[in-house]
């Protein structure tokens, strides 16, 4: 397994190389230009042009392509030409936001999804399964822009019950520790920030964890209907063991690992996915920051967020990989030959 942690981590410079390579063309391949918008802001050409200069707008794109490389393999991800702040700084204030979201989107896709896929498999050809698998194709059909606004409309305009965009109210006030709110609601002695908070999260929670529910709810229910037919499970059924025992202590359990696996790359997916729900819901997570760059041709922020996203997403799925392995006794002493 060792051998597998450094085969992978030596491949994570590789993954970040080409998202940052195809980031950066991409940006300069879109209609528009940081240095055309400056050009529209300052009235004076020398305080332009200083800047552009300053930026490095001035130069070749095969230029630019190596300061940016250089500047990357020492860690710095450059300076946002909007807000002046370092790439580095902006990163810290708003990845805590999509991480908290993130973890909001898992905690909803993982109580749906395993609920309904327990509820499914457990009765097989019933009703309630016919239904639940209806329910599952739709939620994983529906788009998360468009099931986004839904809710915004109808929790939000028709009865009133959630707030639709930000992340706290705009008259709280909130001086950030670790930009985590539940943790700063602990150092900084603030339970009024939880409330609010959670009202806040709610709607892009719910919009991303019931669309990527439906496939976990189907993994769920074919590992507990093949789990339920397999020979040690009938034997267990024949000396008596109970019904709730075989279920929860051996048809789950065996069933959980590859429930672990798409729980991982989900958590993983909702990271780099959650851009859509903080442009819906005005979340100002890494995503949001991110696509607020893309259209302002804010190379740099633009830049750092999608290696910041890509790094973490790699990442993810690495630990997903070897938890499973160290789950599953097979992997364990196949990798261990």
């Amino acid at each position: 397994m060792t051998q597998e942690i450094v085969k992978r981590l030596l491949f994570l410079p590789v993954t970040v190389f080409f998202v940052a390579t195809l980031v950066f063309l991409a940006l300069r391949a879109l209609p528009g230009s940081s240095a055309e918008l400056l050009g529209s802001q300052f009235s004076t050409a020398g305080l332009k042009e200083q800047l552009i200069a300053d930026l490095g707008l001035d130069k070749s794109i095969w230029q630019q392509y190596g300061i940016f490389i250089r500047e990357l393999l020492n860690f710095d991800l450059g300076r946002s030409f909007m807000t002046g702040k370092d790439i580095s700084t902006m990163v810290a204030e708003t990845l805590p936001i999509t991480i908290e979201l993130a973890v909001a989107s898992l905690i909803v896709m993982t109580i749906t999804g395993i609920g309904m896929g327990v509820l499914a498999g457990a009765f097989p050809g019933s009703a309630a399964d016919g239904l639940l698998r209806t329910l599952a194709v739709l939620l994983f059909s529906l788009p998360w822009f468009w099931f986004g606004i839904v809710l915004i409309i109808v929790f939000s305009l028709w009865l009133g019950w959630l707030p639709a965009f930000g992340r706290l109210p705009p008259t709280l006030e909130y001086q950030a520790v670790t930009n985590f709110v539940l943790i700063d609601a602990v150092i900084l002695g603030r339970p009024d920030l939880i409330g609010p908070w959670l009202l806040h999260i709610t709607l892009p929670a719910l919009t991303v964890g019931l669309t990527t529910s439906g496939a976990l709810m189907r993994l769920v229910r074919v590992g507990v209907i093949e789990t339920g037919q397999t020979d040690y499970i009938r034997t267990a059924r024949m000396k008596g063991v109970p019904a709730g025992r075989v279920f929860f202590r051996h048809i789950l359990r065996n069933a959980a690992l590859g429930i672990l696996t798409v729980i991982g790359v989900q958590f993983g997916a909702m990271l780099g996915g959650s851009v859509i729900a903080e442009v819906v819901f005005g979340y100002p997570g890494i995503g949001r920051m991110t696509v607020d760059a893309v259209l302002t041709r804010d190379y740099a922020a633009a830049q750092g967020g999608a290696i910041v996203i890509a790094t973490l997403y790699v990442l993810i799925n690495l630990v997903t990989d070897l938890s499973y392995r160290w789950a599953d006794p097979r992997l364990r002493r196949g990798g261990g030959q």
